[in-house]
């Protein structure tokens, strides 16, 4: 018996060795880059690489702001995150209604929406293009906004998961005189906590990143997101690698602090939808 736990002991402490040495393999480009934001250029280009900056400066920072509009798109950016944030919570209506309410046609319903998810973005994008383009939407942050309030994957998991809260717990609440809509903010929404919480994350990581559609969508540049600014600083100053990785760093940074704040609810909200 001690043998056999001994053993065990071994293989665990040889699968965190490896994966600590995987990890710090994958974290040096990042501790790289965010270090190099602080850099000087001239230090960026020497031959001899450093990890850490001689001379800490936020110039690089000072010049997205002031050079690049890198305020101005950040703003579209926290608009379309907002406004995604906005859509998780229709998407969550969608769900509860597949979850609990008795419609004709409801299965049907549900199964075209997830028919959705086997097309290809791509393949969308020229129609709704089309649709935006006769209602005068396009070069709009509604236009941009408007095609991804709602998503087939997240009314998926909230459908799963609010199949799972009782049915006499909501007609308790309807039979104390309760509405539709107070059962599902005060009882289904909290007791929806953490799938509520990886799609809050997921969402904020899409609208944070988009970048193909307020592209394609957009022709003026006060209209663009941190992402197409990004890709536009690339272009423009192509040769000064400390200006990208301040940008690089501004873009990354905030999802990994999010992340690494809400992990244990991305982990248990996969594992709980799993177990559906």
């Amino acid at each position: 018996m001690n043998n056999q736990r001994k053993k065990e002991q071994s293989q665990q402490w040889f699968v965190g060795v490896i994966l600590t040495i995987g990890g710090v393999l994958v974290a040096i480009p990042f501790i790289w880059m965010i270090l190099s934001a602080f850099k000087t250029e001239n230090e960026v280009m020497q031959l001899t690489p450093t990890l850490f900056p001689s001379k800490f400066t936020l110039e690089n920072f000072q010049n997205l702001f002031e050079n690049m509009s890198f305020g101005l798109y950040l703003r579209n950016t926290i608009i379309v995150v907002f406004w995604s944030f906005f859509g998780l919570i229709l998407n969550a209506m969608a769900g509860y209604a597949f979850a609990k309410f008795q419609f004709k046609g409801r299965d049907r319903l549900f199964y075209l929406v997830l028919a959705t998810m086997m097309i290809p973005g791509q393949v969308t994008m020229i129609p709704v293009y089309l649709i935006l383009n006769q209602l005068n939407l396009t070069n709009t942050m509604a236009g941009i906004v408007l095609p991804g309030l709602v998503g087939a994957f997240s009314i998926f998991l909230f459908r799963q998961f609010m199949e799972t809260i009782p049915d006499e717990l909501l007609e308790a609440a309807r039979l104390d005189g309760a509405s539709e809509f107070r059962v599902f903010m005060k009882i289904v929404l909290p007791i929806s906590k953490p799938i509520l919480a990886v799609q809050g994350i997921l969402t904020f990581i899409a609208g944070w990143n988009s970048f193909l559609w307020p592209l394609i969508i957009a022709n003026d540049e006060n209209l663009y997101t941190l992402s197409v600014g990004l890709s536009l600083l690339k272009g423009q100053y192509g040769g000064n690698y400390a200006l990208q990785m301040a940008g690089s760093t501004f873009m990354v940074v905030p999802i990994i602090i999010i992340f690494i704040i809400f992990q244990k609810h991305i982990i248990e909200g996969y594992t709980i939808s799993g177990m559906k």
